[in-house]
């Protein structure tokens, strides 16, 4: 069991980290090696080897191993990344990179996504290192660059051009997991990701006949992309469930005792109350329009307009999504993939995802653990290339007045002192087993 002092480290350091600002302003625009300077220190302090690697410089990783007592298991990488996305500080109530530690509650960018972790990994491994604990397989420990833009200077990086650090790594543990879900009702679920949507950020371009605002113009493609976007926009999905997406919902439906019918799924989640928050964006797949340029003068019909859209899809359904896209922008506008990553999928009857499971449960007797995909994606996209599987657990006991999907990439971000301290202990709990 993780001991005072990791208690003690993890809000230290989830502080501190927060207090080195690594704001990812995308466009390469971001600078995370002080943090990768401050986890390689820690590491190191730990008896390990960090290694600090860089695709442009500033762009800091860091990767060490933890040598297990069974050479012949397979490795196990846990990774957390170590920019974060901007903050506005008007807008907070206090200074976002300050990591003031208030009332019990870390504030900061970060606190939740995901310096937290990080720290969590650091007080793990630190603490182990003082007991002269081994896990019983390899550790792999990586902190990562740029997840909050298109990870091509952090783990995409990693994976191309290092694949030799994490030699053995089969599976990987991650962000957005195990956390505490208040239903509404006093029932607390913590909802473990064993799956992702895959990533679609897409750029439209409409072409057509620039010229004069005051005269007809048939070929206005301006009006050509705003009608694909209005398509876009207002298209109802199918629902296509993955098997995590299906586990979810029929888990969650014993749970409240009704009859789990995966035909009927949105009549299924209007029974499902406020659990059904976990599972109604990853049901289909989805596009939201989230960007337009067009023209340089009220009096001029450009010749071209641009938009972006946010595409998300799930495993086994790219195929569908691409052919939607030809059909929904039509012959007039053109659409190619901005950034692409794939959709994942991991087992729920693995031996690592059973020890997820009673880790928590061990600690939160009173908690429900269920299969969870994912809408967005994490760093574990990447590291799939190297044939990892991964899942999402980063362990926090949450109140019931804290939002904590709503704090990502959120106004007044902040984690309470004691859930990184029951994230510590079942994070160390599920390591040492794993």
């Amino acid at each position: 069991m993780a001991d005072q002092q990791a208690c003690d480290e993890v809000v230290r350091f989830t502080s501190e980290l927060i207090r080195i600002d690594t704001s990812n302003f995308g466009g390469g625009d971001c600078r995370e090696r002080p943090a990768a300077e401050y986890a390689a220190e820690r590491l190191a302090e730990a008896g390990l080897e960090p290694v600090l690697l860089e695709r442009t410089a500033g762009r800091t990783n860091v990767v060490a191993r933890v040598e297990g007592t069974d050479p012949a298991a397979d490795a196990l990488l846990v990774h957390g990344h170590l920019d974060v996305v901007p903050a506005q500080a008007a807008d907070w109530s206090v200074d976002p990179f300050s990591g003031e530690i208030r009332d019990g509650v870390v504030w900061g960018r970060g606190a939740v996504d995901m310096k937290n972790m990080d720290a969590m990994i650091l007080a793990v491994v630190r603490g182990w290192a003082r007991e002269g604990v081994r896990p019983r397989r390899d550790i792999v420990v990586a902190f990562t660059a740029d997840e909050e833009a298109s990870a091509v200077d952090g783990s995409g990086f990693l994976a191309d051009h290092h694949p030799e650090l994490f030699e053995g790594c089969t599976e990987g543990v991650g962000e957005s997991g195990a956390f505490t879900f208040h239903d509404g009702t006093g029932r607390h679920l913590y909802p473990v990701a064993a799956g992702e949507r895959g990533t679609a950020w897409l750029k439209l371009t409409a072409r057509g006949r620039a010229g004069h605002g005051s005269k007809v113009n048939k070929e206005n493609a301006v009006t050509r992309l705003a009608a694909a976007v209005t398509r876009i926009g207002e298209h109802r999905w199918p629902p296509r469930l993955t098997p995590t997406v299906s586990a979810a919902l029929t888990e969650l439906a014993a749970l409240y005792g009704i009859e789990p019918d995966l035909h009927e799924v949105d009549l299924l989640l209007d029974k499902l109350g406020p659990a059904a928050k976990l599972v109604e964006a990853t049901v289909r797949n989805s596009a939201n329009p989230t960007m337009l340029n067009a023209g340089y003068k009220v009096n001029v019909i450009p010749g071209e307009a641009v938009a972006f859209v946010d595409g998300r899809y799930l495993y086994g359904t790219e195929d569908e999504f691409r052919a939607t896209l030809d059909r929904l922008t039509g012959p007039d506008v053109d659409w190619e993939f901005q950034h692409r990553e794939v959709a994942l999928q991991a087992p729920l009857d693995s031996p690592t995802y059973a020890r997820m499971r009673a880790a928590v449960e061990e600690f939160a007797p009173e908690g429900h653990v269920v299969p969870y995909c994912m809408s967005g994606g994490t760093d574990a996209k990447q590291f799939s290339r190297l044939g990892i599987t991964g899942y999402g657990f980063a362990p926090l006991k949450l109140p019931a007045d804290l939002d904590y999907q709503a704090l990502f990439h959120g106004v007044d971000e902040r984690v309470p002192v004691e859930a990184l301290h029951f994230g510590v202990q079942v994070l160390d709990r599920f390591l040492r087993t794993a």
